[in-house]
């Protein structure tokens, strides 16, 4: 396809609404348009991200929105990169985008597009709205365009270079693109209204100089695009139906659609949805970039982090995220989203696809007096009880065991149903074993709990059908592997996390708390060969995904998402 005209493949015409799909503001205006013929029956939808950043979840709904709703009509999606700010862009925000984007499902074909490589029509195009008296280059100050702009109650003023004669814009504005001019000195502008009510129509700044390698195009040009005149006109390149963005551009469309009449190209539609806000959680890249430059987390990718490697990283699903963004929907009004609801999705995902394994976090030795030194014996451990397919596996049992130090209480509370001396509770695929004696160190620690077990309820059923309130998990700690495990919380301390007290930021309300690093913790053997990107549910403990940094031998396990711990509560409460 020729990238100077990358919307001419016409995309299936639908004859038929789907009946199924639930409907929004957006998929109703779209079904419309094709009622109406108005587009010919095409629909061509756009994702267009600036590479100055990680994708995060905001960027998610709004990925699965464009290449969703075109899907669903037989229309297409281009991936676009908005680059016409060389000084904040980078290749590594390209490839993490491209990366991202198809991590989550979506395929643009061969549709991969930049704004720079429009960069030579959207001149020509200046050039044509200069000709016409609708735009002039200006010697005026970014500070001096600032205090002459008015107020939302009062009128802007006219520059006094806004009058400048056609030719001499034209000629001030080839020098500009010939670099005689420093960066600031000159801009060029369009003529619209200074009196608008919109400020954004207030002889809006369409070029700006900045001497400025770019990451495609070198230093073939030093005067760039401002989005507001770029964005556009690349929707009307590519022959885009429904530009789709979030609502705070709500005010910009009149300014698109102005560009579009008044150089009288195709009429893309620009519509506005409610950005994704989520509780705990900042979805700026400006300051997740200050969290990566200022070491407040380890880099794009950290798995507090909310962009897409972030998450990824942590054990997220695609299949959760496309959920919870068609879960959520789109409005015109913005709103916040409890994080509980993103997790609810993700468990239910995790649910479906995780293994079960055991592992313990922070151990305890547990050692049964009566079972038979040096005796092995394999357990017969379900691998998912979600999924028959995916079979069993052989657990090793021996006398000494690691279990949870959480899972015994020397003085157990009330409604503490776990190991304690005197009390019988189950190991999971194992046996019933009560509690006998302890070992303490000198500090009068426990560190190691002594039982017996009841060589009848192997498996964990008891011939006599007593019954026991209590099953743990446990690893046989001649057979555990060592590992490493990050549990993360919340990055943020607030649910909102701008919310600060007069002379503070946000980053006040980070969380000291939001790692917390294991480095003793004993897994069940099957984990010895666990690749990287592996996700597991440690059975009562919650979700895990193998990290990169593991090594053979040395496995690293990142937290993905708790399981919910009716104990925790209670202890929680009564500590209240």
């Amino acid at each position: 396809m020729n990238a100077s005209n990358p919307g001419t493949e016409a995309a299936a015409t639908t004859s038929a609404t789907p009946a199924t799909a639930p409907s929004n503001f957006i998929r109703d205006i779209i079904i419309r348009d094709l009622e109406t013929n108005k587009f010919g029956g095409r629909v061509q939808t756009r994702f267009p991200p600036e590479p100055n950043g990680y994708l995060h979840l905001g960027h998610a709904k709004s990925i699965c929105l464009n290449f969703g709703l075109a899907a669903e009509f037989g229309g297409k999606t281009n991936l676009r990169f908005d680059d016409t700010n060389p000084e904040k862009e980078e290749q590594e925000y390209v490839d993490s985008i491209i990366r991202d984007v198809r991590w989550l499902g979506f395929d643009w074909e061969e549709r991969i597009f930049y704004a720079s490589d429009y960069f030579g029509q959207l001149y020509a195009w200046a050039v044509q709205l200069i000709k016409a008296g609708k735009a002039f280059v200006d010697d005026l100050s970014p500070e001096e365009i600032r205090k002459t702009r008015g107020t939302l109650t009062e009128p802007g003023q006219n520059s006094p270079y806004r009058e400048r004669s056609v030719a001499e814009n034209l000629n001030l504005f080839e020098r500009m693109r010939a670099g005689e001019f420093p960066d600031g000195s000159r801009t060029l502008r369009a003529k619209i209204d200074m009196a608008s009510p919109n400020l954004n129509m207030r002889d809006p700044v369409m070029y700006r100089i900045l001497h400025s390698e770019h990451h495609r195009t070198a230093n073939k040009w030093c005067i760039y695009p401002l989005y507001d005149f770029a964005h556009g006109q690349s929707d009307s390149i590519e022959r885009v139906t429904h530009s789709i963005c979030t609502l705070e551009f709500e005010d910009h469309r009149p300014l698109y659609n102005w560009f579009i009449e008044q150089l009288g190209i195709f009429p893309s539609q620009q519509i506005e949805f409610d950005r994704l806000n989520l509780t705990y959680t900042l979805l700026s890249k400006r300051k997740l970039l200050q969290l990566v430059n200022e070491g407040h987390v380890r880099g794009w990718n950290d798995p507090r982090m909310p962009t897409l490697s972030g998450v990824r990283r942590r054990g997220y699903t695609p299949e959760a995220l496309r959920n919870f963004c068609a879960a959520i929907g789109v409005s015109k009004t913005n709103g916040t989203i409890e994080l509980a609801m993103l997790e609810h999705f993700l468990r239910e995902d995790l649910n479906k696809r995780a293994l079960r394994v055991m592992a313990v976090l922070r151990p305890l030795k547990l050692v049964i007096d009566n079972y038979p030194e040096g005796q092995v014996e394999q357990m017969d451990a379900v691998n998912n009880p979600e999924d028959a397919s995916s079979g069993s596996r052989k657990v090793p049992f021996s006398r000494v065991l690691h279990i949870e130090r959480d899972d015994f209480r020397e003085n157990p509370p009330k409604q503490f149903y776990r190991l304690s001396p005197g009390r019988e509770v189950r190991l999971r695929y194992g046996y019933f074993v009560t509690c006998t004696d302890v070992v303490k160190d000198a500090t009068g620690e426990v560190v190691e709990v002594h039982c017996t077990y009841d060589r009848a309820t192997r498996g964990g059923n008891a011939p006599d059908g007593r019954k026991v309130k209590s099953t743990i998990h446990w690893v046989s700690a001649a057979h555990a592997i060592p590992a490493e495990v990050r549990i993360y919380g919340n990055l943020f301390t607030k649910e909102d996390p701008n919310q600060v007290e007069e002379g503070q930021d946000w980053t006040a309300n980070l969380n000291p708390n939001s790692l917390d690093i294991i480095t003793d913790a004993k897994l069940e053997p099957s984990l010895a060969s666990a690749a990287p990107g592996g996700r597991y549910q440690f059975e009562r403990l919650g979700y895990f995904c193998v990290d990169p940094d593991s090594q053979p031998g040395a496995p690293v396990f990142n937290r993905t998402v708790a399981l919910k711990d009716t104990w925790a509560k209670l202890e929680k409460r009564g500590q209240s």
